[in-house]
């Protein structure tokens, strides 16, 4: 099978995504054009129905995980829960969300205990709202906050089973998980910004990460974020998104191959992979 894919999204020009599909798809018997297709959000429109036509399947990344929706005939597995697509078949015009699937094997994988565990997640966008419901889900006891409020409530409002904040107190959490974007592309060097509980807004620091056992990531690029790289010089665990980019493109690629996803296997790629990439 020689498949023509795809991932989009408004900067892509770094992204991982095609060497990673190429190794994976490789490795289970198929081969692939896959292209990084860089788009404005203003011509996302125009350039949509295009996509459908040119590719087998293609992936979806910020900030068109939730627009690509309005072009679909169906949701399937996560999208519905998440209302946002990571993974569409063009033929079919269904979309799918692979990004639950990534991001509980990376913390699997990574010996991150979630259940019983207090987690505060920064940001409630695509992401952000896939993280949020896997880890209630699994279990945490989870806090998020997110600088739009409507949005953040929108997501309480779907899902319920966590704590929303408008502000965020200086106490322990056991995990905090950056799901904002910020610190990559224009913003590397930078941490994710939060309105304190005296109403001013400032950068999550040492203050705040140095209280938590565990700093997550989904950032990939650059490999150590600044909300890592404190963490890290603080002594505690650090997990960046790589992984679960990784993860999460497998279970696209087992889409693809109609074919059902294995946690051992998806694992011993993602160490082949590293290592070929050393």
């Amino acid at each position: 099978m020689n498949l023509h894919l795809a991932v989009i999204g408004k900067d892509v020009s770094q992204s991982l995504s095609p060497s990673m599909h190429a190794f994976i798809l490789r490795r289970l018997g198929a081969e692939c054009k896959y292209e990084a297709i860089s788009i404005p959000p203003e011509q996302f429109a125009e350039r949509a129905e295009e996509l459908f036509e040119r590719y087998d399947a293609f992936n979806v990344t910020i900030p068109f995980k939730g627009d690509i929706i309005a072009y679909l005939s169906e949701l399937r597995d996560d999208a519905p829960v998440f209302g946002a697509v990571n993974t569409v078949l063009c033929r079919e015009r269904a979309g799918y969300n692979t990004d639950g699937f990534g991001f509980l094997l990376m913390l699997k994988n990574a010996g991150v205990q979630v259940k019983g565990r207090s987690v505060l997640v920064l940001g409630a966008g695509g992401a952000g709202r896939s993280c949020i419901k896997k880890l209630t889900e699994e279990g945490a006891e989870v806090y998020a906050y997110e600088r739009n409020e409507d949005r953040l409530q929108e997501v309480y409002n779907e899902f319920g089973g966590f704590t929303p904040l408008s502000r965020v107190p200086l106490r322990k959490f056991d995990i905090l998980l950056n799901c904002t974007g910020i610190g990559m592309h224009k913003t590397v060097g930078q941490t994710p910004s939060c309105r304190r509980e005296d109403g001013s807004e400032s950068p999550v620091d040492k203050k705040l990460l140095g209280l938590c056992e565990t700093a997550v990531d989904l950032i990939y690029v650059p490999a150590q974020s600044e909300f890592l790289r404190i963490a890290q010089a603080l002594g505690k665990k650090t997990v960046n998104g790589d992984s679960m980019l990784f993860y999460q493109a497998y279970m696209a690629d087992c889409i693809y191959l109609r074919r059902t996803p294995c946690e051992r296997e998806a694992k011993n790629l993602w160490e082949s992979y590293r290592e070929e990439r050393i």
